[in-house]
């Protein structure tokens, strides 16, 4: 018996075609297909649309002085120049005489004259306690001092 002659399927005929036909609706697949690039292409020209109405809502940029859009502290602008007045600013503070308090008489002298001021006069210095407690170490010039222990066998 030939393969083409048998008849176990009833729904397909003898020396018909050799493929399911009840099964997929070529005519749904084709408007599917027809659907999917329309929506694809009107997603596109809405997207295209929006971008053109964003673009001409943006205005041209206007070109602003810097210095007057932002408070202190500015960028400065001529870098060598601002440092060159800011180390001569330090040096005359350094090196010259001003009135810190007219007031009080206060002034500011230079600073070699005030390091050798310091140096004829000495840094102040406490007054050193006349007996120290007991069971108290004080420091030495050389160290921390002696243990408590060593501090009274010494006396």
């Amino acid at each position: 018996m030939d393969d083409t002659t048998k008849h176990d399927n009833p729904q397909r005929p003898a020396g018909g075609p050799g493929h399911e036909t009840s099964d997929v609706n070529v005519w749904v697949i084709g408007k599917f297909a027809i659907a999917l690039v329309a929506i694809t292409l009107l997603s596109v020209a809405l997207l295209i649309g929006v971008f053109q109405f964003f673009l001409s809502r943006t205005a041209e940029p206007v070109a602003m002085d810097p210095t007057k859009m932002f408070p202190n502290p500015q960028l400065e602008q001529n870098e060598p120049k601002d440092l060159q007045e800011f180390r001569d600013r330090e040096a005359k503070a350094l090196t010259g005489y001003a009135w810190v308090d007219k007031q009080k008489g206060t002034v500011s002298i230079p600073i070699d004259q005030a390091i050798d001021q310091l140096v004829k006069k000495g840094l102040p210095v406490r007054k050193q306690a006349e007996t120290p407690a007991s069971n108290v170490s004080m420091p030495t010039e050389s160290g921390l001092g002696q243990p408590p222990a060593a501090h009274e066998e010494s006396k």
